[in-house]
């Protein structure tokens, strides 16, 4: 009877923030070592499939680092990264393609319908939801650097994403662009900044990114000094101290830039932990770090 009466309570402790959310839109990006493990993706994807039974509207968006290294080794082609982007020629790309749509989002899909629930991949014409235009970024000495078919997101088919999520229906989105304006040809984008669009776009309550870390840590060799909380300041200045250094810069700055286009609010959450992504959402504690813009 007591486990009874601790589940009730815990139902109970979600009620209000299930009503505050309701109907409101949360933009989940997958990626790290919860792609990677079966059973941490099958309790995340069973908290997508409670959201939307109770009237949330989760959105996901993912990338596929890993099996895309795999893949490409399997085909004798070894990965090149520039300025920290995968540099993607026509054969990269094709296996980007394969991994992220045929492979990674069929599956995730799969395993929603599972699970109870209903999802669609976005992607493959006539369901595009991403478009935008090649990448350039500049180096050293200023000078333009070529990223083959890397691209970042200049639109969001923001209405097609709502009239899903209002019929319960979960969309889950791999990070690849149409280029427009012909709309024919596919751009790889960073799982990040992709999500952070899709979030801007749709004015969503929250960005949330799983990934293999509890959050932002003073000290990364020490799970205890999570900070649970931050706003944009506190982060810049986080950066400039290399608290927040390496492959957790861009992911700080895709909040940063979400918040700015009027996500409510980001957070940071270890995948890896079972039904992470509920306990930071609906409980009064959470697990990970919460980022605001104030």
């Amino acid at each position: 009877m007591d486990d009874a009466i601790r589940k009730a309570e815990v139902l109970i402790e979600a009620l209000s923030y299930i009503r505050r959310f309701h109907h409101r839109l949360t933009v989940i990006k997958l990626g790290g070592s919860v792609m990677e493990d079966a059973d941490a993706l099958t309790a995340t994807l069973q908290d997508v499939v409670f959201m939307a039974t109770v009237g949330l509207r989760p959105v996901l968006v993912h990338g596929g680092g890993k099996p895309i290294d795999r893949a490409m080794a399997s085909s004798g082609l070894t990965p090149r990264k520039v300025l920290g982007r995968r540099y993607t020629d026509p054969a990269t790309l094709d296996i980007v393609v394969r991994v992220l749509i045929d492979e990674i989002n069929s599956d995730i899909v799969a395993r929603i319908r599972q699970l109870g629930g209903r999802a669609i991949g976005l992607h493959r014409p006539p369901l595009p939801v991403l478009f935008g235009q090649p990448l350039t970024l500049l180096g050293p000495e200023g000078e333009p650097i070529d990223l083959g078919r890397v691209g970042y997101v200049t639109r969001v088919d923001s209405e097609l994403i709502h009239s899903f999520c209002a019929g319960r229906v979960i969309p889950v989105i791999p990070s690849l662009a149409l280029e427009e304006p012909e709309g024919v040809h596919w751009l790889n984008v960073n799982a990040d900044t992709a999500a952070a669009a899709v979030a801007r776009e749709l004015d969503a309550e929250k960005l949330v990114f799983l990934s293999d870390t509890p959050g932002i840590l003073r000290d990364r060799r020490d799970a205890t000094t999570l900070i649970s909380h931050l706003d944009s300041d506190a982060c810049r200045d986080l950066i400039a101290q290399g608290i927040i250094d390496s492959g957790m810069i861009p992911k700080v700055e895709a909040c940063l830039e979400a918040l700015q286009g009027g996500v409510k609010k980001t957070h940071m959450i270890d995948g890896r932990l079972r039904h992470s992504l509920l306990l930071e959402i609906y409980t009064d504690r959470g697990v990970g770090t919460e980022i605001t813009l104030h």
